[in-house]
């Protein structure tokens, strides 16, 4: 689905911002506090950590596991390292490998933990769109709702109302689906971009109906 291709490319640019960047934010946010005592070896072992998770995470990203192994994976670099956006990136892979194996309760606990994280970037963002969808797969539609009414970050607002009407229709409700679909439009506008062609024909097809 194109809003599912969307939050991938948003979190392939997260990951790649991370790798470039990961290290130097947390120096910099070292350096903010230069003035105290034990300065050097507050920095010294903070980049030295940072580089660790860095590497790690890279490790476990290029390799090809299944859903069991890479939480093995997860939970050992949980122990390891301290670093809330790498780890979330490698629960919102995990949810992503147990959404593939069929295992829906397993990859909604690895969503609700980066949620939970609150690791900023976005993350929690995506989290919450991919639980809410599902939920919606589980039938579980009013949960759903319930999780999407919960994102309220406006740089997600399309993509929130967009998926909301899906779930509605699915649900039957026809005039809250389109309702949905015009507020996922709108708010693509307010952010000077136009409709793509996927939420124009869920549009049309409602008012057709």
């Amino acid at each position: 689905m194109e809003i599912y291709s969307t939050e991938e490319q948003q979190v392939d640019a997260i990951k790649q911002f991370w790798k470039d960047y990961g290290t130097s934010i947390l120096v910099g946010a070292v350096v903010g506090l230069g003035g105290l005592y034990g300065w050097n070896y507050y920095s010294s072992t903070t980049v030295e950590s940072a580089e660790s998770a860095s590497v790690a995470f890279q490790q476990i990203r290029t390799q090809d596991a299944d859903a069991a192994t890479l939480a093995g994976q997860i939970a050992n670099f949980d122990k390891a390292h301290d670093q809330k956006g790498y780890q979330a990136l490698l629960d919102l892979m995990l949810a992503k490998q147990s959404v593939e194996a069929g295992e829906l309760d397993n990859a909604a606990a690895a969503l609700k933990k980066v949620i939970a994280a609150k690791p900023g970037s976005g993350l929690g963002e995506i989290a919450t769109l991919r639980l809410a969808r599902i939920q919606a797969q589980q039938d579980q539609i009013g949960t759903a709702l319930a999780t999407l009414d919960s994102l309220t970050d406006s740089a997600f607002a399309a993509q929130r109302d967009e998926l909301k009407g899906d779930i509605l229709v699915r649900q039957g409700d026809t005039d809250k689906a389109r309702s949905a679909y015009l507020a996922a439009k709108d708010a693509l506008l307010a952010e000077g971009q136009t409709e793509t062609p996927t939420l124009q024909m869920k549009i049309d097809n409602l008012n057709k109906a």
